[in-house]
């Protein structure tokens, strides 16, 4: 499904479920243990489940997740931010954005909300994170990433219960404990690999999107500069235009169906395709295709719609919100270093593979003049 209509109509429907048990391809025995995409199907989080299991998991993860856990870290994230954007200028002329600030704000908060201080941790968790994502992943990778991933979290969770700490692995581990709905053991690993996976990977393609995006743009980096447009306009066209989920795998026709004029059996699989019904022209008009923080409409379904709403939406926002007004302040002339930018290898992720950006900072008053 691509069209916005056809898109919302699909994640509002009750008989389109999201447990592998309605695909007829799943039941029949004909999805190999190395597929690909075998993360998004084969889980116990909410990703997968339907009706009261779903709302069960997801009163469970929102007890953990609150409002006002997110809002402590707005100090903690704007100290990081100053942290990079100090290395940056300190390392020269040109930079590779991702790198230097797109990978680390995110993955330091997600590691910061679960309990995760090792930095070769961290590494380790992105590093299977983002096979998970990659979609260019050998089957024998992505087999093994399955379980390793599984390993490394249920690793996590054993330590946390021998020390608990003020983070979300040990608050899911009382909710497992203490709540007559509780986890299961295998649901909070794998409750724990979709909440990291979409606090980390999906937030840095975000920032590098908006970035791209606004480095493109000059005329609308200056309206927002100048206060004539909020850098919350920014962020809401960004999801629009260029979300970083592309594509969710998958959903399943629980029965015949038809939604928008297209015929869908019964034990079929669906893939929603978020970017393009941010793109639809249907919907948007003909301007679609274009990054305007000017238009009256930005409204998008980037964080689902419905019972699946992403619980980490406003962790996302506050992210960007923090990261773009402290960059182009701190560096007023950045600018595409150039050459040609390279799509990530996914049918998930929306981004590039690296975005490298010069500088261009002015020399300290009193410096003496080149040459």
């Amino acid at each position: 499904m691509t069209r916005h209509a056809a898109v919302s109509a699909v994640l509002a429907h009750p008989s389109v479920k999201k447990n592998p048990k309605h695909w007829r391809d799943w039941r029949e025995g004909r999805i190999p243990p190395d597929w690909q995409l075998i993360s998004w199907v084969a889980n116990e989080n909410m990703l997968s489940r339907d009706d009261a299991d779903h709302t069960r998991l997801r009163k469970l993860v929102s007890k953990a997740f609150t409002p006002r856990r997110v809002e402590r870290l707005r100090e903690r994230i704007t100290a990081l931010v100053r942290s990079l954007l100090d290395d940056m200028a300190a390392s020269g002329g040109e930079v590779e954005l991702k790198e230097a600030l797109a990978r680390p704000v995110p993955m330091t908060v997600t590691a910061d909300l679960f309990g995760v201080a090792e930095p070769e941790d961290r590494a380790e968790l992105a590093r299977l994170i983002g096979l998970i994502m990659n979609q260019d992943t050998p089957p024998e990778v992505a087999g093994r990433t399955h379980l390793e991933v599984q390993a490394y979290l249920a690793g996590l969770v054993s330590a946390k219960r021998d020390e608990p700490g003020d983070d979300l692995t040990t608050a899911l581990i009382q909710a497992r404990s203490e709540d007559e709905d509780r986890l299961s053991e295998s649901e909070l690993v794998w409750t724990l690999i979709l909440i990291i996976g979409a606090g980390f990977e999906t937030t840095m393609n975000l920032i590098v999107n908006a970035v791209r995006a606004l480095l493109t743009h000059p005329d609308q980096l200056r309206m927002v500069r100048s206060g004539e447009y909020s850098w919350d306009d920014v962020i809401e066209e960004t999801l629009r235009w260029e979300t970083s989920i592309q594509n969710v795998p998958l959903r399943y026709a629980a029965e015949d169906l038809e939604i928008e004029g297209v015929r869908i059996g019964a034990g079929e699989a669906i893939l929603v395709g978020y970017g393009s019904a941010g793109r639809d022209p249907d919907r948007y008009g003909g301007t679609a295709h274009l990054f305007d923080i000017t238009r009256a409409d930005k409204t998008h379904l980037s964080f689902s719609h419905g019972p699946h709403y992403c619980l980490g939406a406003n962790l996302a926002r506050l992210e960007l919100g923090i990261v773009l007004p402290m960059l182009f302040e701190r560096f007023p002339r950045l600018s595409l270093a150039g050459g040609e930018l390279e799509d990530l290898p996914s049918i998930v992720s929306g981004g590039v593979t690296a975005l490298p950006v010069l500088l261009n900072q002015d020399e300290p008053a009193g410096a003496p003049a080149a040459g």
